[in-house]
């Protein structure tokens, strides 16, 4: 793929191109549609039909990209039959797969002369293709592609091919947000699909991104093994079961997993704590204690958030884990540590080491074998999985019968940046739960954290939107008061209007009207 500045500044230039009336009229319709609670596939069915009966668009297309095989596949079509058909395109496959790999649009002025075109659907088998004209243009969002637009029309009604590609690069922009939201469900979906059909997951953690196979993949690897490892990852990101999953498949799983939050002893109590003690080895010592590291005997031990002990603390873990024995306090036996040991911190340890905070011999010894957890927002399509898995959690728990959250939900929820991550997400759709008394989590029912937010983000796309229309109309009405020399009435004449309409529009877009009179 081309640097994406690249395919925007060619997007831009296309678009630089006035819009007809009849244009503005169909991307305002347009935009209405996406501003609607519907379903994504039914909004791009609408938006094809706005192509067809307001642009005179016969056959429209859709095609979303799959951002890891940088394939593109046919999800919706106006005019075509998709009835079992599963159509892809590679890239640089066809004009699709040209725009895919490039990123630019293309446009054929007359199809049957195109050796490129493969009418994969079928669709215009049966049609003269000299009689039409082909437009094909990136979605982009974000700098990246999201998908693929495309659409043919009647060549005789094809007056000049940069206007036509400069409308739908206009349809794409408006759709491009729909459009990745969609590519992110369906991608959700299909990798589901993949994973459920080809093993049995021994992992009970949700996580279909490429992101948390990694993870998984790693897991398998060091599971059953002794070796000592470390998790790192923000807070609410699932470290503790990643700790139990690599327990779970290891030989050890018959023997017990003790788990110790380092960050909730004190330091006067963590050799007590992990070590044990005997009777009268200090004050309040009324009886034995077995420490935490004997209590796991043969199985595993995880010490979550490490970077929290202090340097005292690491001293006596480092003895542990250097002689792999230890002695109670107060004791003069020895106990042999035969569990073994996975640590989690949210710290940058290597950090910590630079400030001292954290000793360098004791960072060796426990990041023999590192996993890093990715925050929610690094995701994708986990975040609708989880959400999911946490609505059928929480309705079993409250008896309710929520099942799915809107798009507008959805929208949010891909625009949120999580920094409580999977933990904040549960604690949403918990309180979501409980407070919808329909079978859809809508907008209204989230933190008013989130809802504030995306009223912020409402407002700026809402004022981006209008901007880039107004300057359309603007253009559009300069235009055709430069033709008629500053003749207002000639002006709505050319434009197909009344002069009430373009009197109006002067004086709301601050149009200078003098230097246009006596042009013509």
């Amino acid at each position: 793929m081309n640097d994406a500045a690249d395919k925007s500044s060619s997007t831009a230039n296309i678009r630089s191109s006035v819009h007809s009336y009849e244009e503005l009229a169909a991307l305002h319709a347009v935009a209405r549609i996406l501003s609607q609670p519907l379903e994504l596939r039914g909004q791009f069915e609408q938006v094809l039909q706005i192509m067809s009966s307001r642009l005179g668009m016969q056959r429209g297309m859709i095609s979303l990209l799959n951002q890891d095989k940088k394939e593109a596949w046919l999800d919706v079509a106006h005019g075509v039959d998709l009835t079992g058909k599963d159509v892809t395109y590679k890239r640089g496959e066809g004009i699709t797969g040209k725009v895919v790999e490039t990123g630019r649009p293309m446009a054929v002025a007359d199809l049957g002369q195109d050796a490129h075109f493969l009418d994969r659907t079928g669709a215009r088998r049966d049609i003269n293709r000299s009689t039409l004209a082909f437009i094909c243009v990136p979605i982009i969002y974000d700098n990246r592609i999201v998908g693929v637009l495309s659409a043919d029309k009647a060549a005789a009604n094809v007056e000049n091919l940069d206007m036509e590609l400069a409308v739908l690069s206009s349809l794409a922009e408006l759709t491009a947000k729909t459009v990745h939201i969609r590519a992110i469900e369906e991608e959700n979906r299909r990798l589901k699909r993949i994973v459920d059909s080809t093993h049995t997951p021994v992992i009970n953690i949700v996580g279909h991104s490429q992101a948390m196979q990694e993870v998984f993949s790693l897991v398998s690897h060091v599971a059953d093994s002794n070796t000592t490892v470390l998790i790192t990852g923000e807070t609410g990101t699932g470290k503790e079961l990643i700790a139990k999953a690599i327990h779970m498949n290891s030989s050890r799983r018959r023997s017990q997993l003790v788990q110790v939050n380092c960050a909730a002893i004190p330091d006067n109590l963590i050799e007590s704590e992990l070590f044990g003690h005997e009777r009268g080895a200090f004050t309040g010592a009324l009886y034995r204690r077995r420490g935490r590291f004997e209590e796991a005997g043969t199985g595993t031990i995880f010490l979550d958030e490490v970077g929290e002990l202090s340097l005292t603390a690491q001293a006596k873990l480092l003895r542990v884990l250097q002689e792999r024995q230890l002695q109670p306090v107060g004791s003069s036996r020895v106990v042999k540590v035969n569990a073994r040991i996975i640590t989690a911190t949210n710290r940058n340890l290597e950090q910590d080491i630079s400030t001292e905070r954290f000793r360098t011999d004791l960072y060796y010894r426990l990041n023999v074998f590192s996993i890093c957890l990715p925050p929610l927002r690094e995701r994708g399509a986990d975040i609708i999985s989880l959400t999911d898995y946490f609505i059928a959690k929480y309705c079993k728990e409250a008896g309710k019968n929520v099942k799915k959250i809107s798009p507008a939900v959805i929208e949010v929820f891909l625009n949120h940046k999580w920094p409580g991550n999977v933990r904040e997400l549960e604690n949403c759709i918990e309180r979501a739960v409980l407070i919808c008394n329909g079978d859809v989590i809508e907008r209204m029912h989230l933190p008013p954290s989130l809802q504030a937010q995306e009223k912020t983000h409402e407002i700026r796309a809402s004022n981006k939107l209008s901007i880039a229309v107004e300057a359309q109309e603007k253009a559009l009405i300069m235009d055709a008061l430069e033709r008629a020399g500053g003749n207002q009435t000639k002006t709505a004449r050319i434009l197909g209007t009344t002069k009430r309409i373009i009197q109006y529009k002067i004086k709301k877009l601050d149009i200078d009207t003098k230097p246009f009179r006596g042009k013509t």
